[in-house]
């Protein structure tokens, strides 16, 4: 098939060069020359394991180019995927304006062009986006009625640092479609993948998205609850408390006698909070979309409350202990999670303003994530950014982990005499260190 995917972010180059490893056309298209120019030399925007490597094998195949605009590849074109951003507004709700513009774009396109060409939104959105805001500005700008072009919306379930994986090896794939012909060529379009897939209305699939974040996003949070008992009763681990919880059979069940160990019991574990570009602002955007539609979201606004207060809980439990004033302190991992260098939504901002408000020296470290968090946290002379992390832990009397970079392990092995060590990720193995105190969410002794 030959596809235009609109947008070159996390979702729109992922998505694109999973297309074009499967022996499909492809054609990014961003308005931004700089990014379009950077692509076709191969380079990527953004970091995740395996993307650079595939780009340039996309690229030397033939299969896959960026470009500006629609007009060159349109004419022959199959599929349209909108792959455009939705942040998140101040109210919660999220910004359409991406959406709204490529979709008059691709509307006055249309316009002249007899071939039937189905128009995919990748982006996330809420129920009615598609069959509704998006079809009617279709319709407004190309002067066509839906079934003389397609309309369809297939959401991603992407995880930053295992994207290339999960797009190609999908557990099951979410086609919402609002005509036959769209439905029959995604249909096509995914008949090699060996998974479930699911076919239901646009509203439904643009749901279900929402819905998988939020769950995910509840689970996260109810841990991090049980967490804040554990430390306050004392001489309990919420990691042991868990452990128990996950090897109930309906979390973990057995085959052939073994533990399944499934992922889902990842999100069972205590930690700073989650952050990201999709939890946050997804969870954010279905409290406003429930409360406009006449419904009182009073568990997803309490998973909000719980995860803008989870980093402020390390700062907490660190002053029971010590006093900050004139130490060095070393901050190990910036980004939101391990094998990205996304900080958007991340602990570490919220961790590193609390420490900024008092008189200390903060070190950051991350393997990835420097470049980022720089951008995003500013200028401030109470901050050094460092490479070598190792030489400064004998100069720090408090240590802060808060990405689970497999890297941090080396502190295992390493003299933390007199230092308090706070594993807000649990990288480390407590019983193998000696230092003067080890901390960690939901571990109070």
């Amino acid at each position: 098939m030959k596809i235009i995917v609109i947008g070159t972010g996390y979702v729109g180059l992922i998505t694109g060069l999973g297309f074009s490893s499967l022996n499909h056309q492809v054609t990014c298209v961003d308005i931004n020359e700089k990014v379009v120019e950077k692509l076709n030399k191969g380079i990527p925007t953004f970091f995740e394991k395996g993307l650079e490597d595939l780009l340039k094998k996309e690229l030397s195949s033939g299969r896959f180019k960026a470009n500006t605009n629609l007009k060159e590849d349109i004419q022959e074109v199959d599929l349209i995927f909108i792959a455009v951003g939705t942040p998140s507004l101040n109210n919660g709700k999220i910004d359409l304006s991406f959406i709204k513009t490529v979709s008059e774009t691709i509307g006055k396109e249309i316009k002249n062009i007899d071939r039937f060409i189905s128009i995919i939104v990748k982006s996330t959105v809420l129920p009615k986006t598609t069959d509704t805001l998006v079809r009617e500005i279709i319709e407004d700008f190309s002067e066509k009625e839906l079934g003389e072009f397609g309309l369809g919306m297939n959401p991603e379930f992407l995880r930053e640092g295992s994207a290339l994986e999960d797009f190609m090896n999908p557990d099951r794939i979410i086609i919402g479609f609002e005509d036959i012909k769209t439905k029959k060529s995604l249909a096509n379009l995914y008949e090699s993948w060996d998974c479930e897939k699911i076919f239901v209305n646009t509203r439904t699939a643009e749901l279900i998205k929402y819905t998988n974040n939020g769950f995910l996003a509840l689970l996260i949070s109810a841990t991090n609850e049980i967490a804040k008992i554990s430390s306050s009763i004392g001489n309990i681990d919420i990691k042991e408390v868990m452990h128990g919880v996950h090897l109930d059979k309906r979390w973990n069940p057995k085959v052939n006698n073994k533990r399944v160990y499934p992922k889902i019991i990842d999100y069972l574990e205590a930690g700073c909070g989650f952050g990201g570009s999709c939890f946050p602002k997804d969870v954010k955007a279905l409290i406003k979309y429930g409360e406009e539609n006449g419904n009182d979201m009073k568990i997803f606004r309490n998973i909000i409350e719980i995860n803008n207060d989870q980093p402020k809980t390390i700062i907490r439990d660190l002053s029971k202990v010590t006093s900050f004033e004139d130490k060095n302190i070393l901050i190990l991992g910036l980004a939101f999670k391990p094998g990205t260098d996304d900080v958007r939504e991340s602990p570490a901002i919220a961790v590193v303003k609390e420490l900024l408000k008092k008189d200390i020296k903060i070190f950051l470290h991350d393997p990835i994530a420097i470049i980022n968090f720089k951008k995003e946290i500013g200028a401030n002379s109470k901050i050094k950014f460092i490479n070598n992390w190792l030489d400064q832990v004998s100069k720090s009397a408090i240590i802060i982990i808060l990405t689970k970079w497999e890297e941090y392990e080396k502190l295992n092995y390493s003299n933390l005499s007199g230092k308090i060590i706070y594993d807000a990720r649990r990288v480390l193995s407590k019983e193998k260190l000696y230092c003067r105190k080890y901390m960690s969410i939901g571990l109070q002794n």
